[in-house]
């Protein structure tokens, strides 16, 4: 079986054939083939939306995905939440002496296909191989760069009393889908990461409704530290309904059996957006047009009388603080 070695980073003939055959196959396009040291845009007018982030998921394949796609997903989406219409991404990969070539192939193809369905060009990139032991497997980072189209755009800041939340879909598919995969936990019932590129629906959202004040995505730490984080951004109190907030009765079940809030877990294709009331049946029209976000749902309300806090009110009429938590969730011991 054909494995990577350390000449494959060298900037060598070995490097060179690396990107030849298996980068520029799947993720070639005019841009990327010139092989310049940097990559020459145009086609952008107006304020511009950036972001970068990087990828190490064990395991690089689950349900739903893989680090491939997940690359692409994480940072158009994040680009996107701007109300930006993403354009280019640069890749970098850093890969572990020994990783074998079929497995980085299908994670590059995986990555271009992404890419094809975000109507994004990866134009730049870089690889590193680093000796067995340096990283875990593979590690990719990605950063993205797209034309604003909002006006103005959205941001954590702007949220405002009499403003609702709405959600575009379920929540924690994707972080249970990967501890349970990592933990070799098996479920009698179908777990998936929910990853997906959600800049499509965005541009839709954002030109029918400018009013949007807030977009965001509710990745690492879930539901609840986001919300957090745009309580404490806006200085305003976001509240919502425990019994509104959709969530799958087997993502609830396996928190349930793993001792898990799936209001802390990571979702990687779902959106929270943020705006005045009188457009919420608008944008929920809109977001049930679209296939990823078909079990949208308004989960509460913005108010002002606790500015910073996230307050749930539970079925049963009581209330309780969504706190961030200090660090990741633990799973029930005992």
């Amino acid at each position: 079986m054909k494995k990577i070695l350390l000449d494959y980073g060298s900037g060598g003939k070995a490097s060179q054939r690396l990107i030849s055959e298996l980068f520029l196959k799947y993720l070639g396009n005019e841009r990327l083939n010139r092989l310049d040291d940097a990559a020459f845009l145009s086609g952008m007018n107006g304020p511009l939306a950036m972001s970068t982030d990087s990828y190490t998921v064990d395991p690089l394949f689950f349900p739903g995905g893989d680090i491939g796609s997940l690359a692409v997903h994480g940072t158009v989406n994040d680009v996107a939440m701007l109300g930006a219409r993403p354009m280019f991404l640069s890749c970098a990969f850093i890969i572990e002496e020994g990783l074998e070539m079929d497995l980085l192939e299908k994670i590059v193809a995986s990555m271009g296909e992404a890419a094809k369905k975000s109507s994004v060009e990866i134009v730049t990139g870089d690889t590193k191989v680093v000796p067995k032991g340096a990283v875990d497997k593979i590690f990719i980072n990605t950063t993205g760069i797209g034309q604003i189209v909002a006006n103005p755009a959205p941001s954590g800041h702007r949220a405002r009393p009499g403003d609702v939340i709405i959600v575009s879909g379920t929540m924690g598919d994707h972080g249970l889908t990967i501890l349970s995969h990592r933990q070799g936990i098996a479920f009698d019932s179908n777990v998936q990461s929910d990853s997906a590129p959600l800049n499509h629906l965005i541009l839709k959202l954002v030109q029918e409704i400018p009013e949007i004040h807030v977009l965001r995505d509710p990745t690492r730490g879930g539901l609840a530290t986001t919300l957090n984080e745009i309580a404490q951004q806006s200085q305003v109190e976001c509240f919502i309904f425990e019994d509104k907030i959709p969530i799958r009765e087997e993502v609830k079940g396996g928190c349930s059996f793993l001792g898990l809030d799936p209001l802390y877990l990571a979702n990687e294709g779902k959106l929270i957006c943020i705006l005045p009331e009188n457009q919420a049946e608008k944008a929920l029209k809109i977001m049930r047009s679209d296939p990823l976000a078909k079990e949208c749902a308004l989960i509460g309300q913005v108010k002002a009388e606790r500015p910073g806090k996230v307050v749930l009110q539970t079925p049963l009429g009581g209330h309780r603080l969504l706190d961030m938590l200090e660090g990741e969730q633990l799973p029930r011991i005992c």
